[in-house]
């Protein structure tokens, strides 16, 4: 049976817009959870890291909206998508005259979040001289616009975030050390989805119901043969990834269901990797997604020759994991 709203565990609620709201049932996702829910109210700041598209500026809002600058400006600013030859002008602003172009006072976006908070995601993309200018905003709780004599003071929270890992950058001299320090006040590291299969579900459906309510379509769920296609692809773009999947599904999707068939190709495709090996028949679309996985899982160890450690590696899960399925599976006549 498809996931409910029901079985959700969410982080939101409230003056929470939907967009806002983090969805886990995975005990990784539920650790992160905890952690955002804890530091929220406060004025630290945050770190968080984690590869593309596990949503580390939905955490970023999610943080702001239930701090006590909720009323305040929330500011997310892509570092690595500004020209560095823009980047110090975009923080921090500039006065009029400050170079050519400069007809008139720009307010940065430092000076845009006071009151608030500033999102800085892709941090680790930053020249050194902009680092070093972050550092003095860190520690000064001001900035100084391009071309001006006067520094600005600023009340606001930082957070910001990674997908590279920063300790390799400064090992590498990449990122500066007291920066690293300065901003590591408090991480939260995000797991990518390939990490926690559980949530991927929830997610799908949640996707889908947003997707609905945009669209004015009424859909009953994602079938759960497409479920197991959706659970057993790595997603490598994460969230992302797997929301871009379903609004497709959902543009192709001919009644209430999404069926295999309304999948990305890489999904359907590669998702289930070992189905379509040798001579094994093709999957019904009325199995349930127990079904699915336990015949998943039977083709895999009969691949192996019954041995649990590779066919383990092959499914991406601990032998121990494996060893629960078999059993609830009743497949003990396919191991050794």
């Amino acid at each position: 049976m498809s996931p409910t709203g029901d079985d959700r565990t969410r982080a939101g609620g409230g003056d929470l817009g939907r967009q806002e709201t983090i969805i886990g049932v995975s005990e990784a996702m539920r650790r992160v959870l905890r952690l955002v829910e804890k530091i929220a109210p406060t004025e630290t700041t945050v770190l968080l890291t984690g590869e593309s598209g596990t949503g580390k500026e939905k955490v970023a809002r999610f943080l702001h909206l239930q701090s006590g600058r909720a009323s305040g400006p929330f500011i997310a600013v892509n570092a690595a998508a500004i020209p560095e030859g823009l980047i110090e002008s975009e923080l921090f602003g500039h006065v009029r005259g400050a170079f050519t172009d400069a007809r008139d006072r720009k307010r940065g976006y430092f000076e845009m979040a006071d009151g608030g908070t500033l999102f800085l995601d892709e941090i680790a993309e930053t020249s050194p001289l902009v680092q070093v200018k972050l550092l003095r905003v860190l520690q000064e709780r001001e900035v100084r616009p391009v071309g001006s004599d006067f520094a600005l003071k600023v009340d606001l929270r930082i957070i910001a975030a990674t997908n590279r890992d920063l300790r390799s950058a400064m090992a590498a001299g990449r990122f500066r050390d007291d920066l690293f320090y300065r901003l590591n006040v408090f991480s939260i590291h995000l797991p990518p989805l390939r990490e926690r299969q559980d949530d991927i579900p929830f997610l799908a459906n949640y996707f889908l119901e947003l997707i609905g309510e945009r669209t004015g379509r009424t859909f009953r769920g994602i079938s759960e043969p497409a479920l197991a296609f959706l659970v057993n692809y790595a997603w490598p773009g994460n969230a992302r990834e797997l929301e871009n999947a379903v609004e497709r599904a959902a543009a192709l999707a001919d009644g209430p269901w999404i069926m295999p068939r309304d999948l990305p190709p890489e999904v359907s495709e590669h998702g289930l990797p070992l189905l379509t090996e040798g001579h094994a028949p093709p999957l019904a679309d009325n199995l349930t997604l127990e079904q699915v996985e336990a015949w998943y899982i039977r083709r895999v160890l009969e691949r192996e020759k019954g041995n649990q450690t590779l066919a383990a590696q092959l499914l991406g899960i601990s032998r121990s994991t494996l060893w629960r399925k078999v059993k609830l599976y009743h497949l003990q006549d396919v191991v050794r």
